[in-house]
């Protein structure tokens, strides 16, 4: 068995972490062993490795917040779920592992027969799409959104909800090179990012009454979506990918009363109840499952080569996510 751990923290992401080898002790009564599919690496993640995440688990920590495994071994006294069985890992359990044991009556039994790999990127970047676009606006079908780092996991996820709910997107990248992998999405409008945004998206759009903008990038990117919103518009930011924070225009919140709202996954968990975790788990699990929802995948490394991994995670320049694939 293998786990990529980490016992110190830095700017180098790839340098705090190392694959290690380790045995679990006999299971407890209520436990379920579990061998681990696929773990995704997340900007989340990067970020906690460097020391620069909102939360940071105690050191030294298993790194990996989500993903799916199997049912291995059941504890005396558990009965479900099934040994053989598909679940989703419990949210920030250190998946980054070929093995992983946890309270059975807390895993969520998932369709056996869907793609691991798309099942392993549900808990974080689909719910985040979905309530962002759910949380803050009212949006009717027909109505637009605007976002920026359109190319983006949460970015791919919130096009196709979009469309599952007949709105319409207009998508902000910040490079040309990434242009045609977001158009291939089938998307409405996709633009580079830049000072003349707001009087293009004006015209890609007929001039359309845009009332939410979605904000991943901070720095000047934040001003140039609050540009182009409608009066009373919200903008609701994420991330800060640039590492500068949000820079909104005086006249944005005075001359057109436009409202800027943060959005934390982790902080929505805290508040919600377990039923409602429940059922955007569940809407995100059955659009994967089908096949209506998915996110591209550029490579998967084994649990040994977490420092390989962490590095093309953490590259400026990719096209699909980066998952763990423990394959021992």
């Amino acid at each position: 068995m293998q786990r990529a751990q980490y016992t110190a923290r830095g700017p180098v992401p790839q340098a705090s972490i190392a694959a290690v080898e380790f045995n679990l002790p006999p299971l407890a009564a209520g436990q379920a062993l579990i061998r681990v599919l696929a773990a995704p690496i997340n900007p989340s993640d990067v970020l906690t490795l460097t020391g620069l995440y909102g939360i940071l688990p105690p050191l030294p920590a298993v790194g990996g917040n989500e993903g799916v495994g199997v049912v291995a071994e059941l504890g005396p006294g558990v009965t479900a779920p099934a040994v053989g069985q598909t679940v989703l890992l419990p949210v920030g359990s250190g998946t980054w592992s070929t093995h992983m044991v946890a309270e059975a009556a807390t895993l969520m039994p998932l369709p056996n027969g869907a793609d691991p790999l798309q099942l392993a990127m549900m808990t974080v970047n689909p719910p985040t799409a979905h309530l962002m676009l759910k949380e803050f606006v009212d949006l009717q079908p027909g109505e637009w959104v605007i976002q920026n780092a359109a190319n983006s996991g949460v970015g791919e996820y919130l096009v196709q909800l979009a469309k599952l709910r007949s709105l319409k997107t207009v998508n902000i990248v910040r490079r040309e090179s990434a242009v045609a992998a977001v158009k291939a999405l089938g998307v409405d409008v996709v633009l580079v990012d830049g000072p003349g945004l707001a009087k293009q998206v004006a015209e890609a759009t007929d001039r359309a009454r845009i009332r939410l903008g979605i904000d991943a990038v901070g720095g000047k990117s934040t001003d140039h979506i609050a540009g182009c919103l409608a009066e009373g518009g919200v903008l609701v930011n994420y991330g800060m990918m640039s590492g500068e924070p949000c820079m909104v225009s005086p006249a944005s919140f005075v001359f057109r009363d436009l409202a800027l709202r943060g959005f934390w996954l982790a902080q929505w968990f805290r508040k919600a109840t377990s039923a409602q975790r429940m059922a955007v788990f569940g809407e995100v699990a059955g659009l994967i499952a089908t096949g209506r929802l998915k996110a591209r995948v550029q490579a998967t490394y084994d649990v040994s080569q977490i420092k390989d991994a962490v590095a093309a995670a953490a590259a400026g320049e990719r096209n699909g996510k980066i998952l763990i694939v423990p394959r021992g």
